[in-house]
């Protein structure tokens, strides 16, 4: 079972004196936040890519670069790279490169995006958004399968023979398919054979179950062995000495953004008693003392299938001191509690890891 932080680098106002940092500031404490993961043994850090003013990060693959070499073991992916509006053959020379900086510790999560300001910015039709996806994706894994590419498309230009550099450490670079729980997305994942990732942000998260199940059956169909195909997920939460503490602290922010991203997609007001609902032991927010989160986490692996967890901290600004203390009790308490009950659990003849 793998744990670790994912994290969309925002620049929103602070709830409490408005003041908003600047996209470099945020950049370079997410630098620090890598490395901390890494010193307390987190196994994977994750950035998101966006193309808006309150996200800092538009190139995940440079921020994570900068934390390379000042880590160790942990794993650095993006978290998730819009592939639908990228150039493949870039996203696969960036990730390349940062396999080397990192030494083998460079993954892509490949996804279409929940935002769409990366399509007019680069030159794409909204209309185009799954075929767009299907062909880059195609590509990408045509070049991580091959050093000389021959493709035609139609939404980039063809190519013909042409060597792709650098190559990667890793053989083959991991790529995994990022998704809200889209039906057509998991198929897809399983008939290719590649680890998925689900952003379980809502809702109950034991509903995911049948999604898993769905990619497992897919994958099988499709010739590959299932029991190796690893499942993420990426949830929203926040971790404190006590679970009051950490739930007052995570709720101002949380607010401020998701009431945002209403106003812009027409959802309701998100109000105390809603955070409240959806951090309770059933809920899709793992907000809490370290074992109360564990708790949820351990609940998530042997009820839904999840191998790999990704605590999403911040939602919105929030105290760097506060982000990196979460992450701390994440790697310090968290993470051992859910390795030694699973452990135990699988060694009883439990469903496979």
């Amino acid at each position: 079972m793998e744990i670790g932080i994912s994290t969309f680098v925002e620049t929103t106002p602070d709830v409490k004196t408005g003041k908003v940092i600047s996209h470099a500031e945020r950049i370079r404490e997410v630098v620090e936040e890598i490395i901390l993961a890494d010193q307390v043994g987190l196994d994977i850090f994750g950035v998101g890519e966006h193309h808006r003013q309150d996200f800092a990060a538009s190139s995940p693959a440079v921020v994570l670069a900068a934390a390379a070499q000042q880590t160790k073991q942990i794993r650095l992916t993006s978290a998730v790279t819009v592939l639908s509006s990228a150039d493949p053959v870039r996203v696969f020379q960036d990730f390349a490169t940062l396999d080397a900086i990192s030494n083998g510790r460079a993954e892509i999560m490949a996804g279409r995006g929940s935002f769409i300001e990366s399509f007019p910015l680069f030159g794409y039709d909204l209309k185009d958004y799954d075929e767009l996806f299907e062909e880059k994706l195609e590509l990408l894994l045509k070049i991580r399968e091959s050093e000389k590419v021959t493709w035609k498309g139609g939404h980039r230009p063809a190519i013909q023979n042409l060597g792709i550099y650098p190559r990667p450490v890793q053989q083959p670079l991991p790529v995994w398919i990022g998704s809200g729980g889209n039906t057509e997305s998991v198929i897809r994942a399983g008939n290719l054979g590649l680890p998925l990732v689900l952003a379980i942000i809502g809702g109950s998260p034991t509903q995911f179950a049948p999604l898993v199940q769905l990619y497992k059956k897919a994958a099988k169909h499709a010739g590959h062995d299932s029991s190796k195909l690893p499942v993420a997920s990426h949830s929203h939460g926040f971790i404190a000495e006590d679970t009051e503490t950490a739930a007052d602290k995570f709720f101002p922010s949380t607010q401020q953004v998701m009431n945002v991203l209403g106003k812009e997609r027409g959802w309701g007001q998100y109000d105390r008693s809603s955070f409240d609902a959806a951090r309770s032991f059933e809920g899709a927010l793992y907000v809490g003392d370290p074992r109360t989160v564990a708790a949820k986490i351990i609940h998530l692996r042997k009820n839904v299938g999840i191998t790999r967890f990704m605590l999403h901290v911040p939602v919105g600004s929030m105290p760097h001191n506060e982000v990196m203390k979460a992450i701390e009790l994440l790697g310090k308490e968290v993470a051992p509690m859910v390795r030694d009950e699973i452990s135990k659990w699988e060694e009883e003849g439990n469903e496979e890891s």
